[in-house]
């Protein structure tokens, strides 16, 4: 069984195996090699061998470390039960984080949920202890903080069943953001199978001051490149200004990455990283990251001429980024503050904030945490307190017990702020919110780090803004969205004005150091044989899994179109979360969700559709996709541009494979939902012309042809069967490799594992 821990031995070895797989690469590529670069081909399983230089080729990669959350684990690790293995193959830890709903502060929250989520609680624990992976129980912590207090180190690579698992990159480690599927095949021990990314270079200078803040760097970076523009790259942050960002706030940035669809973000080792892996109780890890220092940044020669060895170079000047709010209802709306009143007044946008909300896995550092309460206590000392409600969600109850000890917590409370469990909570949906009514238009600010339509509260009608912890605290006091911190005034509690001062440089790390908590934490059994994995037979919330059917060996003939996604269509939209969370684990259930939020071109309301057989308008997609599969018909989806992007949710591949869909036709994929398709035996298909999206009627019926010889590379013929008679034969293009081809004839990824046994140890 494999240690749970990131052990000095373990990370030790990760550095012997780049250094001999960097020597092979070197003599092979002739050229200076990007941080990123070093990272992913010191992981190749075959350096001799692997494709370093074709646009389209993949990666076959062994991560150091696997992780999930309570809403990924339950069906990633349902799925690994079928794989035949004793116990894991790589590190592992599961951790139960996003189930814990909000609703009246941490005590109650979680004596709820151990009540309501028993089932998928005692599912994981038992599969944690028999087969080998660390349990974080709930209360414990979020995903990414605990991984990062807990397993990241500078130099490896991490694959995480969660779209922000590039936290990691704060810490020089590489994570990936991947769907259930991917994990299992690391967990079982075969290569992980990754599409070579570009790499984009993000050169910082100058130093971030004022109101300014980490959270800033990403905001505006998201309003440049937009959800699109890191699809296949990775973001590599470097340049003077990269050393003076804390290790914290750097993790902050790389992890919303995710929102701009890049496959990771890393910055390079600093002395910051130094200084809180000692602080974290790493201090061996911190001394061979020392000592392995120059794998764990660009070569020099990329550094000084990064237009030559990038796909492009963004310059951002720290000295002069102003403190940034983006939204609503997608990440790449950034705005500095200064500009907020004139687009409340533009947009129509609610100006009065019915809630304000810091916290989360992206902005819950003992720094976060600091600055926020630097203003809070500016607010105490006038007599001020929140003008709209504060939710504050640590990261992790080692977080939680510090700012206790520290004061922060105290100073928070003072103005009026609830402190919610250690968990995702509002970030997820998972919020048990009664001040709205349904449908009621409102504006929320929020330090999180995504805010599609519903994604908080399950509301369309709520305008999520995204800001600095700090910048949202202000927001709180003023309960204005046409407020600047910066330069307007607050209300004192005698009725006199004051303003803010920017909050003071805040410590990274605590000077009395962190309140490490073990007490959530239990670690694998000692004989997993002896383990007996616990899954009620009448349970709503786990039902073990059975491999999709393999495919029949034709062509796909004339299939009806359920639906065309019309504009943004997000795993969010494909597979809602909230209340559907504690489902994940129950695939037949959980597909009751399917398609709730998408906004169809062929329908009035959100998720309906027409069902081609009976002639039902307006018509749930769920119950439309529900009954072609009870009549044995197979169906179509045809998507936008960047269909899927968002959250990892495999979900939001399975339930439409469950139901019967074979294909997606769209006109370009986000990167995650694009290998889940894949990997649930989905074919997902790229006009080949854009353009061909507005050729698909509502009541065509649509054939993909030439699937007997189905290669990498080739283009697969689509022929669109309009109703009037006259057909339509247009091209699309995939980007399956050999290996993928496989999962597609073996029904899925998991079809093909099962097929070839668990002892399988290569692609």
């Amino acid at each position: 069984m494999p240690p749970v821990d990131s052990t000095p031995h373990m990370v030790e070895e990760s550095y012997r195996k780049t250094e001999r797989n960097l020597q092979v690469v070197r003599s092979r590529l002739g050229r200076p090699l990007s941080l990123a670069e070093k990272i992913l081909y010191g992981h190749v399983t075959d350096p001799a061998g692997q494709d370093l230089t074709s646009a389209d080729s993949y990666l076959y990669l062994n991560p150091d470390r696997v992780a999930m959350s309570d809403s990924s684990g339950p069906m990633a690790l349902l799925q690994f039960m079928l794989a035949g293995r004793k116990e894991v193959a790589s590190p592992t830890t599961v951790h139960c984080d996003h189930l814990i709903q909000a609703r009246q502060g941490a005590g109650r929250d979680l004596e709820t949920a151990s009540i309501e989520n028993h089932e998928t609680y005692a599912f994981l624990r038992s599969a944690a202890q028999k087969y080998g992976i660390g349990f974080w129980g709930p209360g414990s912590g979020i995903i990414h903080q605990v991984i990062f207090e807990r397993y990241a180190f500078p130099g490896g690579l991490l694959l995480g069943v969660d779209s922000h698992t590039p936290n990691a990159g704060g810490l020089g480690m590489l994570g990936v953001g991947t769907g259930g599927a991917d994990s299992v095949d690391v967990m079982a021990g075969l290569p992980w199978e990754l599409k070579r990314p570009g790499v984009i270079g993000v050169r910082l200078t100058g130093e971030m001051n004022g109101w300014t803040a980490p959270k800033d760097v990403i905001l505006l970076l998201c309003g440049i490149l937009t959800t699109r523009g890191g699809t296949n790259r990775v973001i590599e942050y470097f340049g003077p200004g990269a050393e003076t960002i804390s290790c914290t706030g750097k993790a902050t940035i790389t992890n919303m990455g995710a929102e701009l669809g890049a496959t990771s973000s890393i910055f390079p080792y600093d002395e910051g990283m130094n200084r809180y892996l000692r602080a974290s109780g790493r201090a061996e890890v911190a001394a061979l990251a020392g000592e392995h220092a120059r794998l764990l940044r660009a070569d020099p020669e990329v550094e000084a001429d990064p237009e030559q060895f990038f796909e492009q170079v963004i310059d951002i000047d720290l000295s002069a980024l102003e403190p940034h709010l983006v939204g609503p209802h997608t990440p790449d709306l950034a705005r500095p503050v200064s500009g907020m009143a004139a687009a409340v007044a533009q947009e129509d946008y609610p100006d009065g904030i019915s809630v304000a909300l810091i916290g989360s896995c992206t902005n819950s550092s003992y720094e976060d945490i600091a600055r926020a309460a630097d203003i809070a206590e500016q607010a105490r000392a006038q007599g001020a307190k929140v003008r709209t409600p504060l939710l504050v969600t640590p990261g992790s109850e080692q977080i939680r017990a510090t700012i206790e000890r520290d004061g922060q917590m105290h100073s928070l409370e003072a103005i009026g702020a609830t402190v919610l469990a250690n968990a995702c909570g509002p970030c997820v949906g998972q919020w048990g919110r009664s001040d709205v009514g349904p449908g009621e238009r409102n504006s929320i600010v929020t330090s999180f780090n995504r805010n599609f339509p519903r994604r908080n509260d399950g509301s369309q009608e709520t305008l999520a803004f995204i800001g600095s912890p700090e910048t949202v605290v202000a927001y709180a006091l003023s309960g204005s969205l046409s407020f600047n911190p910066v330069k307007d005034t607050l209300s004192t509690g005698n009725g006199d004005s004051f303003k803010l001062t920017p909050p003071k440089p805040a410590p990274d790390v605590p000077e009395g150091g962190f309140v490490r908590d073990e007490g959530g934490y239990l670690p694998p059994a000692a004989n997993g044989d002896a383990v007996e994995i616990v899954i009620d037979p009448a349970s709503k919330r786990i039902a073990p899994l059975e491999p999709f059917p393999a495919w029949d060996g034709r062509d796909f003939s004339e299939l009806p179109v359920l639906l065309k996604a019309s504009g943004k269509c997000t795993t969010d939209h494909i597979s809602p979360a909230g209340p559907w969370l504690a489902l994940r684990g129950h695939l037949d259930k959980l597909t009751d969700n399917l398609f709730l939020g998408v906004t169809n071109a062929f329908a009035e309301g959100p998720g309906n559709g027409t069902n081609q057989v009976t002639g039902a308008k307006e018509e749930s997609l769920m119950v439309i996709a529900r009954d072609y599969n009870r009549r044995g018909l197979r169906w179509v989806v045809v998507g936008d541009w960047n269909y899927g992007e968002g959250s990892s949710r495999e979900h939001a591949a399975m339930s439409p494979r469950y139901f019967g869909a074979m294909a997606v036709i769209a006109r370009s994929f986000a990167r995650i939902h694009e290998t889940n398709l894949k990997k649930q035996g989905l074919l997902p298909l790229a006009f080949a012309d854009p353009a061909d999206y507005d050729r698909v009627l509502e009541t065509d019926r649509v054939s993909v042809t030439g699937l007997t010889s189905l290669r990498p590379g080739a283009p697969v013929g689509v022929v669109l069967h309009h109703a009037d008679g006259a057909n339509e034969a247009i091209e699309a293009r995939h980007s399956l490799s050999e290996e993928q081809i496989g999962w597609f004839k073996a029904g899925s990824a998991l079809g093909a594992l099962v097929e070839r046994g668990a002892d399988a140890t290569g692609p």
